[in-house]
């Protein structure tokens, strides 16, 4: 009975995860059906799947006739599923990732200063009217602005040869508030336009999402969730203690450093093209910690799913919560994403006394 009652657990919580990939999976397929169908032009969910398949070459009578509905579908809504998908997928990870090497739930992208360094970068394009690489030029500079950002927080707060994880949030908080000021001064300078602009960029929104912005997004996300996967088990032991995790072979400082990269990239490409999205990459990896445990590979697959859910279902919202008009997503998620965040707190503490 004792002997059998590790193997008992391991199966159960591969039986769990399974079913929380699976439930992941459906609710991400059923979202972006929903969401294809949704809108000004009404398109059934047969409609939807038969343009899919004829797309991957199988032959169905389902596929729509009307030229009209192919290129709504192809040309404007599945460009814009696909990004909200996959900066949904991204950000929950980036987070997963970052509360693996902080042992903290409070962790997130925004703590190194990657999303507050890329408002900083696209209001600085906008107010100066910056136009080197054409219209790509916005999201360029708000990647390089993540980017810089986290470079800034993560040498400022490295001294000996390591890097403290309570240095490294206290310097976080330091950048965020100085790229604060300094979008304060951008917004102050600019016209009434920019400002506009500056304001609808920090709120979020994936209207106007195109299909080579999403190939750039897609093909970051693809290596930087890979190299995330690989690097799970060292995450694992990393949660043992640094010193501990030293031991046994992992090099605690490199792996920090490879990981805030991968953060960097992977938030600053998410948010590059569509704006400040808030929570995701909190509530997501918080939740299915809950759902699954601690182990970091499933949760990472997971939180995967469950990011990109999330923001599909969020983005249908924003375009259909108001008759003609289209929500900026960052308000959705805030609006959701806080109580959310609190209840899961709450219930937390209630039953394990924290996060673990």
């Amino acid at each position: 009975m004792t002997a059998s009652a590790p193997v008992v657990g391991i199966r159960a919580g591969r039986g769990r995860r399974a079913v929380v990939y699976a439930a992941g999976a459906v609710l991400l397929i059923v979202g972006v059906v929903i969401s294809a169908g949704l809108g000004q032009l009404p398109i059934g969910p047969a409609e939807v799947l038969g343009s899919v398949l004829r797309a991957v070459g199988i032959p169905n009578g389902w596929a729509p006739t009307d030229p009209l509905i192919e290129q709504t579908l192809w040309q404007i809504r599945f460009p814009r599923i696909a990004m909200s998908l996959l900066v949904g997928a991204l950000l929950a990870v980036a987070g997963a990732v970052m509360q693996a090497i902080f042992g903290n739930p409070l962790a997130e992208p925004g703590v190194v200063g990657v999303s507050s360094g890329a408002a900083l970068g696209a209001a600085a394009a906008i107010t100066l009217g910056l136009t080197f690489f054409g219209s790509w030029t916005t999201a360029l500079v708000a990647f390089a602005g993540g980017l810089g950002a986290t470079l800034v927080v993560y040498g400022a707060a490295r001294a000996q040869g390591r890097t403290e994880s309570v240095t490294l949030i206290l310097t976080g908080i330091a950048v965020n508030a100085f790229a604060g000021a300094g979008l304060a001064i951008l917004m102050f300078v600019g016209d009434t336009a920019s400002r506009e602009q500056i304001v609808f960029w920090q709120l979020g929104s994936m209207n106007g999402s195109r299909w080579p912005e999403v190939g750039i997004v897609a093909l970051v996300g693809v290596v930087g969730v890979g190299i995330t996967v690989a690097l799970a088990r060292r995450y694992d032991l990393l949660s043992l203690g640094d010193r501990t995790a030293a031991h046994l072979g992992v090099h605690v400082e490199r792996l920090r450093i490879l990981s805030i990269v991968l953060v960097a990239l992977l938030t600053g490409v998410a948010v590059a093209f569509v704006g400040i999205i808030a929570f995701v990459g909190l509530v997501i990896p918080h939740l299915v910690r809950m759902l699954i445990g601690p182990a970091n590979r499933p949760l990472i697959i997971a939180s995967f799913l469950g990011g990109g859910a999330l923001l599909v279902y969020a983005d249908v919202l924003a375009r259909t919560l108001l008759p003609a008009a289209d929500l900026p997503i960052g308000i959705l998620t805030s609006l959701i994403g806080g109580p959310f965040f609190y209840w899961l707190i709450r219930r937390s503490r209630r039953k394990a006394g924290g996060w673990s």
